[in-house]
């Protein structure tokens, strides 16, 4: 009797274990068999640094799945895994579900289970557009039944009084920059918002209280890192308008990839708005340290790949002496997705 087979794409979210487990759960209360494929998706090059530790993250991940099915099914669930996408690049949810309908089709497969949670590497929840080319496809799918685990916490937790303040000084001083600072309608106002900022947001803001010192010098150094910002804004402004005016000049969109040395969190926050807030470059995936960004014309792309706006946010965030670094092509960090040069 041939077995049921069931397809669960995964990725790591707070649900992944929950889907897991419910797909392991559904196998044993089947009446007939049933075996399990888990696939991850990876948008890569196997030939490239990058491709290659992605793909390695995404074995891990699986290996992870096969332990827990193991558990789960005292070893008696039939499991196979395998990594899908390397020879193909994977965006949109249409590209995600041609690789999932690739699989099914070459392994007799005719089902999906979907974590509720999945949307790998995007910047927005992607399963209701997934699902709808599912559905082109002919392919039944089910959203796993998991919730995400909730924790309730007090209001304000205890981080001290130096976040407190200074995420207060913070709100009141943006409010003041939007408003007016001689108005004593919009100073009151100001405070009482950042009073409500300060009490509801504490506790998801500094992941440890800002140390007055280190702070003060940041906000020194960001009122440096702003004219430069505007600068690159202003270039990049004339550059585009001059290839709008000149159809002649070369316009090449690209979707790129860039390795930066910045770390996680608000460094590399500041650094994938910055090259939005660009024209022509597009921030479109924060991956851990990879960015994948969209460059419009090629003198966009070769200011990406020189890293001046990475240097830039180590300064802001770090020092001077954070900005002596190799850039993101002289360290062979860049990448370009699709195209001739690819």
């Amino acid at each position: 009797m041939v077995p049921e087979r069931l397809l669960v794409p995964v990725e790591q979210s707070v649900t992944f274990r929950r889907t897991v487990g419910y797909a392991v759960e559904s196998a044993l209360e089947s009446e007939g068999a049933v075996e399990l494929h888990f696939v991850a998706a990876v948008s890569t090059d196997e030939e490239t640094p990058t491709g290659r530790r992605t793909i390695e993250d995404a074995e891990e991940l699986l290996d992870r799945v096969r332990t827990w099915v193991d558990e789960d099914g005292d070893g008696s669930v039939a499991v196979e895994t395998a990594v899908i996408g390397t020879d193909r690049y994977l965006f949109s949810p249409t590209d995600y579900a041609d690789a999932f309908a690739d699989y099914a089709e070459q392994n007799g497969i005719d089902r999906l289970l979907i974590d509720p949670e999945y949307h790998p590497g995007a910047t927005a929840p992607m399963l209701r557009p997934l699902e709808h080319r599912l559905e082109a496809y002919g392919l039944d799918y089910e959203e796993a039944p998991v919730e995400r685990q909730t924790r309730r916490s007090r209001l304000v937790t205890a981080g001290g009084a130096s976040r407190f303040v200074t995420l207060f000084l913070v709100s009141f001083g943006f409010y003041l920059v939007l408003g007016d600072p001689t108005y004593p309608f919009d100073l009151a106002t100001g405070a009482v918002s950042g009073l409500i900022v300060a009490l509801t947001l504490d506790h998801v803001t500094f992941t440890r209280p800002p140390r007055a010192v280190r702070s003060s010098m940041r906000v020194v150094r960001f009122f440096l890192y702003v004219p430069y910002l505007l600068f690159e804004i202003v270039k990049s402004n004339l550059q585009v308008a001059a290839v709008i005016l000149r159809p002649s000049l070369p316009i090449e969109p690209r979707m790129t990839r860039v390795r930066v040395t910045t770390p996680s969190g608000l460094p590399l926050t500041s650094l994938a708005n910055s090259i939005t807030l660009t024209p022509g470059t597009l921030t479109v995936r924060a991956d851990d340290q990879d960015l994948i960004v969209h460059a419009l014309i090629p003198a966009t792309r070769e200011g990406l790949f020189d890293g001046g706006l990475e240097r830039a946010v180590r300064f802001v965030f770090y020092g001077r002496s954070a900005m002596s670094i190799a850039s993101p092509e002289e360290r062979g960090d860049t990448e370009i997705l699709g195209g001739e040069e690819s």
